[in-house]
């Protein structure tokens, strides 16, 4: 088998992989949707049997079996409403946050700008804009007993406030609470931390009745899904949109906004679970305690998606309390404090790929660019550090590539005689070429492995530059100040494209027809066509990788076809 031709195979794949992936990505794109006369905040007229949509859930049966769904009676919470409809703000130095009802409705990220121009606001994760509806909701269902919802019941016990998380104390603690008939209190408590995006999120029912209270807790994530630009030039329409979940059962799940309905409900039981909605660079996710049983569904109500699980359930004797806690996180795909929290599968929020081998490289892609970053302070100097240890790493199986495409080179002359010889028998000429492969010692296909050992890689990157918020807005040098975009004056994708045209010069063409070697020639022209849109720090690694290999193809070239074969 001619190794030109099976190189260029390869390369057609990979090219029709990544058209692949950019039609994928088109299908998957958000369907419109149309506004619903009930928003998701709405309470409902009767409690939804199914659970379903925005509604109260359905208390589940569980260790305490209730009779049926319990929804608070209208008139309840009349009291509490007006209080409950406060706001809370708190300041840490990463995050601004809003609560209001016992929920997290706004949060801003100010570490993270919008955009790279000076004064941008920084990124809202949560926003109580209709239009961009996102929240962090929470509350409790009984079937026996009054229980607050998300929509009302908890009010601030300190009142329309502003929290700060100074510097010194640490953190900072923000209670909510609800108090129910016949002496049933629940204190929600938010801890917020200084430099840390991870929030405390504590539940303390208190019985001071004189019957058993029993209640499930509820945790939801809602939002109405972004409009998202499609597009080779848009970086964020290449990272996954929608929403995860982990269960110890299941392992990692995943669905797109626009799958929510199309591939059926979701009802998981799950222990050691949280579940998440994850976008370009950021996500939220709730995360109970390890050993919580509960129930994780997907449901859509108009415009908004939800992610919700249900559980634990508390059985409250009268005059004892309990408590149940969860954290919420609330910001970017940092590896290192995603990594942090312990929490067995948060790390697959950082979205490498659906696909196992992807994902596990990039992993590995990422930490050892991280390394390199710790060496070199720069992420662009830190892509071509990856480059040469990957290089490195592979250089016995180039070698015997490189080898192997000189020695070819050698002996072209003796392949055109045979060409010549036997003309238009291709099976005739196929065979010499092969005697004569045996005969010297060439080995036509030694260069495959390390030509398919660099496609995963390649491919792994790919998914890690544009998954990696460290890398966001990060500038290599001079023209290129963000990675993660294209180059604004493409002179990566130039050189790139010239840099594989002088490899294809050194490749030699042996046993090739006219229109093998056409396409062969065409390959820069369509390689650069591809990815001239392709973040900065993807294209740098292709030409890094590029120049290294051209280098050390033309050394082994003048090693081993210094003289030309005799004939």
């Amino acid at each position: 088998m001619n190794q030109t031709r099976t190189f260029l195979i390869l390369a057609w794949l990979m090219v029709a992989t990544l058209l692949w992936m950019e039609w994928n990505r088109d299908k998957a794109a958000l369907p419109e949707v149309a506004p619903s006369g009930q928003s998701a905040g709405a309470t409902p007229a009767a409690p939804a049997t199914d659970g379903g949509s925005g509604a109260i859930p359905a208390a589940p049966q569980g260790p305490v079996a209730p009779s049926a769904a319990a929804v608070p009676e209208p008139g309840m919470q009349a009291a509490a409403t007006d209080a409950g409809d406060a706001a809370v703000t708190v300041t840490s130095d990463v995050l601004q946050l809003t609560l209001r009802a016992g929920n997290v409705v706004d949060a801003a990220l100010l570490g993270y700008p919008q955009t790279r121009d000076e004064g941008s606001p920084p990124v809202k994760l949560f926003d109580s804009d209709p239009a961009g509806y996102y929240a962090a909701q929470s509350g409790w269902v009984s079937a026996a007993s009054a229980a607050p919802n998300h929509e009302s019941g908890f009010v601030p016990e300190g009142g329309e406030r502003a929290y700060r998380v100074v510097e010194g104390a640490g953190e900072v603690s923000v209670p909510f609470l609800w108090r129910g008939p016949d002496g049933v209190t629940i204190r929600r408590t938010f801890t917020v931390r200084r430099g840390s995006y991870a929030i405390d999120v504590q539940d303390t029912v208190v019985n001071a009745g004189a019957d058993p209270w029993q209640g499930f807790v509820y945790r939801q994530l809602t939002r109405v899904p972004p409009a998202v630009k499609r597009g080779m030039t848009n970086p964020e329409s290449f990272s996954f949109s929608g929403a995860t979940w982990y269960s110890d059962g299941e392992g990692y799940g995943r669905r797109t906004f626009g799958d929510f309905a199309d591939d059926g409900p979701l009802n998981l039981e799950a222990r050691e679970s949280w579940i998440a909605m994850l976008q370009h660079h950021f996500f939220s996710a709730w995360i109970p305690e390890p050993e919580a049983e509960t129930t994780i569904s997907l449901h859509v109500d108009g415009p908004r998606h939800l992610i919700r699980e249900v559980g634990p359930g508390l059985s409250v004797a009268a005059g004892q309390q309990a408590t149940t806690s969860a954290r919420l996180w609330v910001g970017p795909k940092l590896v290192q404090q995603i990594n942090a929290q312990e929490v067995r599968g948060l790390d697959r929020a950082v979205d490498y790929s659906r696909f196992a081998v992807f994902a596990f490289l990039g992993e590995w892609l990422f930490w050892l660019l991280d390394k390199m970053h710790g060496l070199f302070n720069n992420w662009g100097w830190a892509i071509v550090g990856l480059v040469v240890v990957v290089k490195a790493a592979l250089y016995p199986l180039s070698a015997a590539q490189y080898k192997s495409m000189a020695r070819m080179r050698k002996f072209q002359p003796r392949i055109a005689q045979l060409k010549e010889r036997y003309g238009d028998d291709r099976q005739k000429f196929q065979m010499a070429m092969m005697e004569l492969y045996k005969k010297e010692k060439i080995n036509p296909v030694g260069g495959c492995l390390p030509i398919l050992l660099q496609m995963p890689i390649f491919f792994a990157l790919y998914w890690v530059l544009l998954e990696s918020v460290e890398l966001r807005h990060a500038p290599w040098m001079l023209w290129i100040q963000d990675l993660t975009a294209r180059d604004p004056y493409f002179i990566l994708p130039v050189i790139n494209i010239a840099v594989m045209w002088a490899t294809q010069k050194l490749t030699p063409m042996t046993g090739m027809d006219p229109m093998q070697q056409r396409m062969m020639q065409l390959m820069p022209v369509v390689f650069g066509a591809v990815m001239i849109f392709f973040p900065a720090g993807l294209v740098l690694y292709w030409v890094t990788n590029g120049l290294l290999g051209l280098a050390q193809q033309w050394w082994f070239i003048r090693k081993y076809s210094d003289r030309p074969a005799k004939a």
